[in-house]
């Protein structure tokens, strides 16, 4: 492992072309991630729920290493049909839900207020082969820091960004951290359950865990190439 990159005295290469910090939310995720992921391609920490835990985890967790991307990783709900419970999905824009104002007319982004932003874009190609190499789905994912539990709120999320597959709550706040250190983002996201009504009888957590497990043994491969050619 690296841990004096930042003087000098090591590089990235040293170990292997490419290394990645993976930021999940709890130490299930964690786990689930690092019983996957080869340890010499990088580090797995629990950053917290909710777009500011990560997001400050993140930066501290970056300022500790040197890394290559970036990867906010663990479970989530998917939009039916699209995204079903089991399947793994890949984000191609991590969109902060519901940043923003409510107003009379509905809900504007906060970049329509003028300021910030509210979409990162991992890098196509990655999303592409991690995607192909995992069979997962490659959409949108959004970050809420209100987890949808209505099939209302459901409706108006696909309504206002329908290119999305799944959410979740800390996709943003990791990819900001990323943004901040100059380096590309990925979220990876295995779905445990249906994005609307709470129905926690036919959430299926063990099943998303074993997913992630799975999705991050074939992750190695696919860092090597992508490194290589982008």
């Amino acid at each position: 492992m690296v841990v004096q990159a930042r003087e000098g005295l090591l590089t990235a290469s040293s170990v292997t072309s490419v290394r990645v910090l993976v930021a999940t939310a709890v130490p299930a995720e964690r786990d689930a991630v690092a019983k996957g992921l080869p340890p010499e391609y990088g580090d797995v920490v629990a950053a917290g729920v909710g777009p500011a835990a990560a997001a400050a985890h993140t930066a501290a967790a970056l300022a500790r290493g040197m890394y290559d991307l970036v990867v906010s990783a663990g479970i989530g709900g998917g939009f039916r049909p699209d995204a079903p419970v089991g399947s793994l999905v890949v984000a191609d824009e991590i969109t902060a839900a519901d940043l923003g104002a409510q107003t009379p007319d509905g809900f504007l982004p906060v970049t329509e207020l003028g300021f910030g932003a509210v979409t990162h874009l991992p890098p196509p190609s990655l999303v592409r082969d991690v995607a192909a190499a995992t069979g997962g789905r490659a959409g949108g994912v959004l970050t809420v820091s209100t987890v949808t539990g209505s099939a209302e709120r459901a409706a108006e999320l696909r309504r206002r960004h329908p290119g999305a597959l799944a959410e979740a709550m800390e996709g943003f706040g990791v990819a900001e951290a990323a943004a901040a250190y100059g380096l590309p983002v990925l979220e990876i996201r295995a779905v445990s359950n249906a994005v609307g009504p709470r129905d926690r009888g036919a959430w299926r957590i063990g099943d998303a865990l074993a997913a992630l497990t799975d999705a991050f043994g074939k992750f190695a491969p696919v860092l090597e190439s992508w490194k290589r050619h982008d």
